[in-house]
């Protein structure tokens, strides 16, 4: 069961992202002009998702894909179209809702399953890849490692997941990012040491079955995050 701490996290980041910041996502996903600094942002997730695509196989036929934390459904539509049978999970229904209206006239359509919810509802059941494109940075480490080894009993070949990792520069980005108007500012980002987490995944026994991966981190003006992969052995 889901900690006190997540569940009010989780109804903060959904307020944020369904009533706060809608209009800023939908525009931050898009093609459309935005300022320099959000066109920073729009280029390292652009090159986060795409990092993330790389390490799926090309083909997915046949394999069943978790995006959670879906957002707009860029990369759920990606695995689509390699073939995957994707559950797109998001907390913000209007994120949903426009996601999957951006994938309605595509061939591939029917391979998507879009959900505004809970990422760790059980009702998902089982997946070949388990993907979490910055769907954790805004969680405590003990709620993030908890989420994550959830998810792990139920991915049978790889988890692929981002977090905002512990450093100089990322403190000195958040504490200026503290200084925008409050409306404008998403729910604080909590970075986390790397080199803990990967020690905290060692010990889990519920990764007892994985090894750590690949990992790759991507800096764009206001964008820092990590990947991290592991993989089921």
């Amino acid at each position: 069961m889901a900690s006190a701490t997540y569940q009010q996290r989780r109804s903060e980041i959904e307020t944020y992202f369904d009533r706060t910041a809608m209009a800023a996502w939908a525009k931050l996903t898009s093609t459309a002009p935005v300022g320099k600094i959000r066109a920073t942002v729009r280029a390292g997730r652009d090159n986060m998702r795409n990092t993330l695509l790389s390490w799926l196989p090309e083909n997915m036929t046949g394999m069943r894909l978790l995006d959670a934390g879906c957002g707009t459904g860029a990369l759920a539509i990606e695995a689509a179209s390699r073939g995957a049978e994707v559950v797109a999970v998001d907390l913000s229904p209007q994120l949903v809702n426009l996601a999957a209206a951006r994938a309605l006239h595509l061939p591939y359509a029917n391979r998507i399953l879009f959900y505004a919810g809970d990422m760790l509802d059980k009702k998902f059941g089982s997946f070949d890849y388990a993907v979490m494109m910055d769907s954790i940075i805004h969680y405590s480490p003990v709620d993030a490692q908890a989420a994550l080894g959830e998810l792990a009993t139920r991915t049978n070949r790889a988890m692929l997941f981002t977090f905002a990792p512990r450093t100089p520069l990322l403190g000195t980005m958040l504490s200026i990012g503290k200084l925008m108007p409050r409306g404008d500012r998403s729910p604080s980002i909590i970075p986390q040491s790397e080199s803990a987490l990967r020690r905290a995944i060692a010990k889990n026994p519920l990764f007892s079955q994985y090894q750590l991966g690949r990992t790759a981190r991507i800096t764009s003006g206001f964008y820092f995050s990590q990947a991290q992969e592991v993989i089921k052995c």
